[in-house]
């Protein structure tokens, strides 16, 4: 491994202690060497990353190479351009992860860098990177949110038991994990059905983190637990698209059975978070994953990739996207 490659692996690990905190802002980690100096992006209208990193290195970013994950900004936002902060520290080289897809961006950062003459290398570690980045690059890209369907079932596919009971399939390792989740959302979205069923609160718990917005298609019930929240109808691409422009960069579905289908149905689903219990229900009248019409034929079969698999306590947590 190069030592470009070690120091983007500790900006990586930087942004991924803020995941949750800098929405609609993305999570960006940023190093300088010699001298390790480091920081992350503050919750919005905070510094960036490389400002913090910055300040820390003081005299010491002069002639140094800074590590970011991220394109630096090259406009005045809530903060004023990080490149700005990078040239007037005498940085002599910027090593970017990948490049920023906002439109106020877009290779705007790294040009005004080589304007000033500052070395500038892109691409170092630039799938890991995107991979982390993924909602926030995909919401800069299609003014959309990245969708994650969670499930909790038992190892035969079932979610509930015929009488509409589910608590708990799942054990507390998987339930804090995906408070996580939630906690790292920006929406929560579920159907009235499920609001009517199980009248769920949606806000984060058993972690720190901020509740996400409530999201009901459909109408919930006025006494509803999950009040305040923002009821929708219609189409579900349309759905995203209002969603993005409310700056949200990930939404999670949660269900029910029904929701979760249409989704999966739609190729809307962007990652797939299941939790699976070593549960059986042992027959066929138990609730299943999804309601709705599924594939005709094997030819048919929706067909992903596992992205990785994880114990938790005594359940799995199974992660997969799209081929």
């Amino acid at each position: 491994m190069t030592d470009d490659a070690v120091h983007m692996r500790r900006a990586m690990a930087l942004a991924g202690g803020v995941r949750g905190t800098t929405s609609p802002n993305p999570w960006v980690g940023a190093v300088v060497e010699p001298g390790g100096a480091s920081g992350a992006t503050q919750p919005p209208g905070g510094p960036h990353a490389e400002v913090v990193a910055l300040r820390r290195a003081g005299a010491a970013a002069s002639g140094a190479t800074l590590y970011v994950t991220l394109e630096p900004c090259a406009h005045t936002g809530r903060t004023p351009p990080c490149v700005d902060a990078i040239v007037d520290a005498g940085v002599a080289r910027v090593v970017v992860g990948v490049e920023d897809p906002d439109e106020r961006v877009r290779g705007a950062g790294i040009r005004a860098l080589r304007a000033a003459g500052v070395t500038v290398d892109v691409g170092v570690c630039a799938e890991e990177v995107a991979e982390q980045l993924a909602p926030y690059l995909k919401h800069r890209r299609t003014g959309r949110p990245w969708v994650v369907l969670k499930l909790a079932a038992s190892l035969d596919g079932r979610t509930a038991a015929p009488d509409g009971s589910s608590r708990w399939i799942t054990g507390a390792a998987a339930r804090t994990d995906a408070h996580r989740l939630r906690a790292e959302s920006d929406a929560v979205i579920v159907g009235a059905g499920t609001v009517r069923a199980d009248d769920p609160s949606l806000t984060v718990r058993a972690v720190e983190g901020r509740d996400p917005l409530r999201v009901v298609l459909g109408k919930a019930p006025g006494g509803a637990r999950l009040h305040p929240a923002l009821e929708l109808t219609g189409d579900l691409g349309e759905i995203l698209d209002e969603l993005g422009q409310r700056g949200v960069v990930q939404a999670l579905v949660e269900g029910g059975a029904t929701v979760a289908g249409e989704f999966h149905r739609a190729g809307l689903v962007d990652r797939y978070v299941l939790y699976l219990a070593p549960a059986l229900f042992g027959g066929d009248d138990a609730w299943p994953l999804f309601t709705g019409p599924g594939a005709a034929t094997i030819a048919e079969v929706w067909r992903g990739r596992i992205r990785s698999v994880h114990p938790l306590g005594d359940d799995l947590r199974i992660e997969c996207s799209p081929a």
